[in-house]
């Protein structure tokens, strides 16, 4: 009898209930939130059940040593999670994007990659607050990328800066890409008047095949001369552009934007979503990256449509830019343009900007990775 009740003993000691403290609960309970919101609301749904169902198997409490958790030596969580700690995973994502992107817009108003510049001020401008609150050159520069708007690029960054606070910062970026059309919106209407939302711009230029094909050799040779740093993602990313724009390697082409992108988007949110276990992720240091993510995006926001702005200054009417596309400097593909279109017939329901918002929209996924490349550089 004596030994049953031991055998009990022992077993309650391995179970996750004895071992639950309220810190697991609470991320589990964020995990869930993750996931009804992705359903729910269908705020970015491919990003956001897998990390939050990776929180919840994150978060699950069990005895050390049974070899089992993502931060165990040898583990299979522990092997997965290594495409996020050796940065694997984001090079292949951005392979999927480019072999998923129309550079059709940026190519046929070249003056748009601006836009997408300008918008990279968030980075930059959240960076030089993550060092006043405290945190190094290094983590602050992995803290900025989150402004951005582009979670593989955040990730790749973190991996190689603060792989210490990569679960945080990635975290932050997913949730704040998922937020975009909450975000954004407000600002571009405080930042705007009715008149300026009402500017209507002429429709892209339609462009030769020649020229999607060279764009994407001639754009990395450019980008990768200037930040060399930056070749994982730029090289994947026009790598991916070529085998959709060359017409002869459509299965590759196929393979990249479907079975591929989405294998690594799903084990990418999971192990990034287990990396949250409750004693490396609860913290103050996590309060301060979620807001300032949030910091970062508003100025990012706030750069783009301002700098628009600005420009119209010195063009002349018929050739001035609707600052509403302003906002799509950032390197959510397709969510902020859809944000500039939806802000954009609000005013004007004829006035489709959709097509020109894509151009700062690619261009600002360019502009993340050659900014990552230049922290990278300045910071690795």
């Amino acid at each position: 009898m004596n030994t049953i009740i031991e055998s009990l003993q022992q077993f309650w000691q391995y179970t996750g209930f004895a071992n639950m403290t309220w810190q697991h609960l609470v991320m589990i309970i964020i995990g869930i939130g993750f996931i009804t919101v992705a359903i729910l609301k269908e705020w970015e749904p491919l990003l956001l059940v897998p990390i939050g169902f990776g929180i919840i198997i994150g978060n699950i409490p069990f005895v050390n040593g049974l070899n089992i958790g993502i931060y165990e030596q040898g583990s299979v969580l522990n092997i997965l999670y290594q495409g996020v700690r050796q940065g694997w995973y984001p090079p292949l994502i951005f392979l999927g994007i480019g072999a998923m992107t129309d550079f059709s817009a940026l190519i046929s108003q070249p003056r748009l990659m601006l836009i997408g510049a300008a918008a990279q001020i968030g980075i930059f401008g959240a960076y030089l607050i993550s060092l006043t609150m405290g945190f190094t050159p290094a983590e602050a520069g992995a803290i900025g990328i989150i402004g951005g708007a582009d979670g593989p690029t955040a990730i790749f960054l973190s991996s190689k800066l603060a792989p210490h606070l990569m679960g945080a910062i990635a975290v932050s970026a997913y949730s704040y890409m998922a937020l975009v059309p909450v975000i954004q919106r407000p600002i571009m209407l405080l930042l705007t008047t009715k008149k300026e939302r009402a500017i209507r711009m002429k429709a892209p230029r339609q462009v030769s095949q020649r020229e999607k094909i060279i764009f994407p050799i001639v754009g990395f040779v450019l980008t990768a001369f200037i930040v060399p740093s930056g070749l994982p993602l730029l090289g994947m990313l026009f790598f991916g552009n070529l085998l959709k724009e060359s017409g002869v390697t459509r299965r590759l082409a196929e393979t990249a934007r479907g079975p591929l992108i989405d294998v690594v988007t799903t084990l990418i949110g999971v192990t990034v979503g287990a990396s949250t276990q409750a004693n490396e992720f609860l913290s103050a240091s996590s309060v301060k990256i979620f807001l300032l993510g949030l910091l970062s995006f508003v100025i990012a926001t706030m750069g783009g449509v301002l700098f628009v702005k600005f420009w119209n200054i010195f063009l002349k009417e018929g050739n001035k830019i609707n600052p509403l596309i302003g906002n799509a400097g950032v390197s959510a593909v397709p969510d902020s343009a859809r944000v500039s279109e939806i802000v954009g017939l609000e005013t004007d329901k004829k006035n489709h900007l959709l097509m020109n918002a894509m151009g700062p929209n690619v261009a600002g996924v360019i502009g993340s990775a050659v900014a990552a490349g230049i922290l990278l550089s300045f910071l690795g």
